[in-house]
């Protein structure tokens, strides 16, 4: 039964790490029309932003409030936050390079793949140039040890990792639901060609969902770092992931999005939870999974939820 409770607290924590990266990717194609490849470097950027600033502020806090709960708090927001903000930045660089001087152009879907692409290799090449090869640690920012709830135990970093993802796709989802802005994304992410007769700007529009998708990155490249590290590479997974999990979600459905990010997540933690199987087995399984959902159903759980609705 331990294994069990066990296997759910894992399942959850790379569903939440998984749904973060996504959920950018569906938002990013469904409102512009974009597969961001580049959002692997978002990713490493984001892990190297948040090593170097808790790094440099690892004195200044220690002094300020010494080992206590407090000290805990601020290490974890200044990472947090740093991690976000690198994201958004990032996101902003792909919009001046990867779309402004495209998106208007014939085949902008293959263009800006393609462009993407090559922004990911040239920041992989540069990181591994100015930082090296080895990994760097961050701090671990909700503090090191278990919680036992009575029938269950979790580690710190899971349950900051999963209350931290609810949070920010909460008020992600309240943003896009109540915001002008918001409204402006939605109604590009439903009709596009609807959304611009109507007056809203792909420009005006573009600039936010970039960076919103870079710092969903950002987040999850300081979530996922607590046990990974941070290296130049360190997001060639995740883009991998994310791109799997949006295309068995229904390329361009948040929701399904989310569906496929709980299911591989629980799929995955449940593959290496098995005696036989174990981690090595982890990626075959995901993807041979993955593979026949979408052979049977080409559209994705996306597809399924949108048949629901009618």
């Amino acid at each position: 039964m331990d294994t069990v409770f066990i296997t759910i607290v894992h399942g959850l924590n790379l569903a939440a790490i998984y749904g973060l990266m996504a959920i950018g990717i569906s938002l990013l194609w469904s409102s512009i029309g974009m597969i961001n490849m580049a959002h692997g470097a978002t990713f490493a950027v984001s892990g190297y932003a948040a090593w170097l600033v808790s790094d440099a502020l690892k004195a200044t806090i220690l002094a300020a409030f010494g080992k206590t709960a407090l000290g805990t708090a601020a290490t974890a927001g200044v990472t947090l936050a740093t991690g976000t903000l690198a994201g958004a930045a990032m996101g902003a660089l792909i919009y001046a390079l990867a779309f402004l001087p495209i998106h208007d152009k014939p085949n902008f879907a293959v263009r800006s793949l393609i462009v993407t692409l090559a922004i990911n290799l040239a920041t992989v090449q540069a990181l591994l140039w100015w930082f090296g090869p080895k990994q760097k640690n961050l701090p671990k920012i909700f503090g090191t040890g278990k919680v036992d709830l009575g029938f269950v135990s979790a580690r710190y970093d899971q349950i900051g990792a999963i209350l931290s993802t609810a949070l920010i796709l909460a008020l992600v989802l309240a943003w896009l639901r109540v915001s002008r802005k918001g409204l402006e994304i939605r109604a590009m992410m439903q009709n596009p060609e609807g959304a611009v007769l109507s007056g809203i700007s792909v420009r005006r529009t573009a600039l936010p969902v970039t960076m919103l998708t870079g710092a969903l990155a950002g987040l999850a490249a300081v979530l996922l770092s607590q046990t990974i590290f941070v290296s130049p590479t360190s997001g060639a997974m995740p883009l991998i992931k994310g791109l799997t999990i949006a295309l068995l979600g229904g390329l361009g459905s948040v929701p399904g999005a989310v569906a496929g990010a709980v299911i591989i997540g629980f799929l995955e933690a449940s593959i290496g939870a098995i005696p036989f199987l174990g981690q090595r087995y982890v990626l075959f399984g995901t993807f041979v999974f993955i593979i026949a959902v979408l052979i049977v159903r080409p559209r994705g759980i996306g597809g399924l939820l949108d048949e629901a609705r009618k």
